[in-house]
Parts: C-alpha cells; sequence; structure tokens
C-alpha cells in the first residue's frame, strides 16, 4: 500500500510542478494571442471605418499581423451596406406613397470583398478598382477563429484525457459603422 501511495504521489508531484506550469504558460500565449489580434481587427476594421474603403495593402498588413501569433486563423468579413425603399400601399402607383421609407441591408463576404481586392487580372496594388468601397451607414464587420488546436488545448486535452477538437480557443469579433467616405 505504501508503495502505491508513493507513485500516486510522485504522479501528483510530476502534476503540479511541471505540467501545470507548462499548461497555464500555453494559456497566456492564447491571452496574448487574442490580444494581438483583438488589437489587429481593431485597427483594421476602425481604419476601414474612417476611410470608407479597404485596400489591398490594408488587408495584407491585417493578415501579417494575425500570423505573427503563430496561429493559423478562418477571417470572415463582412459588409452590410444600407438600402432604403420608399413605402406605397399600391406598388404600381407611385401617387400610394406612404410618407416613410423602409431600411435594410444587403451583405456582401469574404467572396465578394476578396475578389475586389485581389482579382485575376494583374493591377497594382494601389489602382482605384482594387479598393473595395463603402458608405457612410453601410456596417463592416469580421470574425476570426483560430484553425488550429492550440498548445493550451492539447496540454487540457492531455491532463483530462479530453477531446477538444472542436473548440477555437483565439476568437474574435468586431463590427462597427462606417464613418466617412475617403476616396
Amino acid at each position: 500500500m505504501k508503495y502505491i501511495t508513493g507513485i500516486f504521489a510522485a504522479l501528483l508531484a510530476v502534476l503540479l510542478l511541471f505540467m501545470y506550469p507548462l499548461y497555464e504558460q500555453a494559456r497566456s500565449q492564447d491571452k496574448l494571442a487574442n490580444i494581438t489580434i483583438q488589437g489587429a481587427a481593431t485597427h483594421f476594421i476602425d481604419r476601414t471605418r474612417t476611410k470608407g474603403y479597404i485596400t489591398p495593402t490594408m488587408y495584407e498588413e491585417f493578415n501579417a499581423q494575425l500570423a505573427a501569433t503563430g496561429y493559423s486563423y478562418d477571417v470572415e468579413l463582412k459588409h452590410m451596406h444600407k438600402l432604403t425603399s420608399p413605402d406605397y400601399s399600391d406598388p404600381a402607383n407611385t401617387s400610394t406613397f406612404q410618407n416613410s421609407f423602409t431600411t435594410y441591408y444587403s451583405e456582401f463576404y469574404n467572396e465578394q470583398i476578396l475578389a475586389v481586392l485581389f482579382p485575376n487580372i494583374t493591377l497594382p496594388k494601389d489602382h482605384a478598382n482594387r479598393r473595395y468601397t463603402l458608405q457612410v451607414g453601410d456596417y463592416i464587420g469580421i470574425e476570426i477563429v483560430n484553425k488550429n488546436r492550440t498548445a493550451a488545448t492539447q496540454l487540457w486535452d492531455f491532463l483530462m484525457n479530453d477531446n477538444t477538437e472542436g473548440n477555437s480557443t483565439v476568437i474574435m469579433n468586431y463590427e462597427g459603422m462606417v464613418l466617412y467616405e475617403d476616396y
């Protein structure tokens, strides 16, 4: 019985002296990655909101900041273009205008946005046709989720005999209204 107690004490000592500090260090790396992507996303979206456009250079600088964390990410841009439509009691008769308007949004995602920034034709990065423009009142947002399992997740799975494969530990959402059109 003393032999089993000694083995248990040795395993507990290894766990507390080595594995837990290693896990905490990995968690702090995840926290630093969260802080980095939060700063990068905030800067990118706020810059887009105040300029009213996205250029290929802006997008590449943003991706370089994400790459500095050492993780890979799924980045989803979302542009909500504001539209208004007059309200008519009979849409075929313009004299039935109800003195009101309905506001709605058309949504555009990575596929449409990146097609403008990185077309198949070779234009210089600063060419006006490679600028994705937005209008005042539109919304621009971003969602960032890490694709790979972080060291903290892997250590947690090892220590707890768990499988948290689908859980992302580095997540960021940020959006805002376009304030200016500087183009």
